[in-house]
């Protein structure tokens, strides 16, 4: 039997891997650390790895203070958190990203009366990278972690919320859930890809100039030297705040804490191998497809920030979204101007205009 709505779910005690032990690691002693107050933490540092300052772990304790849990899911170590009470709402991260991405978008479900998973996917965040023992990542294999998830977890309607990859992962999982027997109320996504990495979005003209580089590029991934000097130089701090920079158009949230949720999780065994296997792998299915085959019947709502570089809105999968309202009355499309690829931490305040609104109605 599941445990009451507001009731933590369990939590698995593990060696942390490196960015674990930088990160703060909750046991919560209550349900809500919202309403509580921040959760007691902990700080478990194994001995391969170098203790974090303290002052960094009080610091990640504040904007994060959530329960964290542990799921072995596939022999895989999966990390997710939980918040509030009331309607489940998943929040799923994009790539790169974990679940202490969406730091902005919790507070604001739970001030609204809703109960927060917020998950890892495997090679992300705190969760396992398992790249380094030959796994191949394809999205399916996210698809059935979040349809599992919620048949472990949550049983009953949920909504699923995703940003990039993690929209994607919703699709897909929103897909299977009636044949897995999974109930999805509805869908929330931001700045949906298109595939796991650029090569499925092969009509794109962007990308379709870019594929030889593309073609390179995975060739000297597999090279191991060169592998390793390119991704060392891609997770460097000053290399992430950059790329951040271009994604984000409300420069004063990229900071500190943001670039140190998406470094530290590099540092762990494997997140090579699992960047090279993402980059280099199968695309896997098209988001726009599934929906135009009639597999995604739940209501949606996309937001889509007007200055995406990654995933523009005047690409293939931003315009067909962008006129499924012509075709679909339960679906809704919002441009949000002056934002990047990543809306619910670009620019929060437009997001939860939009999205606390449509959820409320979702559930009238």
């Amino acid at each position: 039997m599941p445990p009451p709505p507001c009731q933590l779910d369990h939590e698995v005690d593990r060696v942390p891997s490196p960015a674990a032990a930088r990160l703060v690691s909750c046991r919560a002693g209550g349900t809500n650390p919202s309403e509580e107050g921040a959760a007691s933490t902990s700080v478990s540092t194994p001995p391969s790895a170098s203790p974090a300052p303290a002052l960094q772990s009080q610091e990640a304790a504040k904007w994060f203070p959530y329960a964290r849990h542990g799921w072995e899911w596939k022999g895989h170590r999966i990390n997710y958190h939980t918040a509030g009470c009331g309607k489940p709402v998943l929040l799923v991260h994009g790539f790169g990203a974990n679940a202490r991405h969406w730091r902005k978008t919790v507070p604001a479900l739970v001030a609204e009366g809703y109960k927060v998973y917020a998950i890892d996917l495997l090679g992300f965040g705190e969760s396992d990278k398992p790249g380094d023992m030959g796994f191949e990542f394809k999205t399916e294999e996210w698809r059935d972690l979040v349809l599992d998830f919620c048949l472990e977890f949550v049983n009953e309607p949920v909504t699923l919320v995703g940003n990039s990859i993690g929209s994607l992962t919703c699709i897909l999982a929103a897909a299977g859930a009636k044949e897995r027997g999974v109930p999805v109320r509805g869908l929330v996504l931001l700045n949906t890809a298109g595939a796991m990495n650029n090569k499925g979005v092969s009509e794109d003209w962007r990308v379709i100039l870019a594929l030889p580089l593309f073609s390179l590029i995975d060739a000297l991934l597999k090279i191991p030297a060169v592998s390793q000097s390119l991704f060392n130089g891609f997770r460097s701090r000053d290399n992430i705040r950059q790329v951040l920079s271009q994604v984000y158009d409300n420069q004063a949230n990229v900071d500190d804490d943001l670039v140190e949720l998406i470094y530290l999780p590099s540092e762990d065994k494997g997140a090579l191998e699992t960047f090279v296997s993402i980059l280099t792998g199968p695309p896997g299915p098209r988001p726009d497809k599934l929906v135009r085959e009639g597999k995604v019947d739940v209501p949606i709502l996309f937001l889509w920030g007007d200055k995406d570089p990654f995933t523009p809105m005047d690409g293939p999968i931003g315009q067909y979204f962008k006129g499924l309202p012509e075709e679909r009355d339960d679906v809704t499309f919002v441009t949000l101007p002056s934002v990047g690829h990543c809306p619910h931490d670009d620019r929060p305040d437009l997001v939860h205009a939009e999205m606390l609104p449509w959820l409320e109605n979702l559930h009238a």
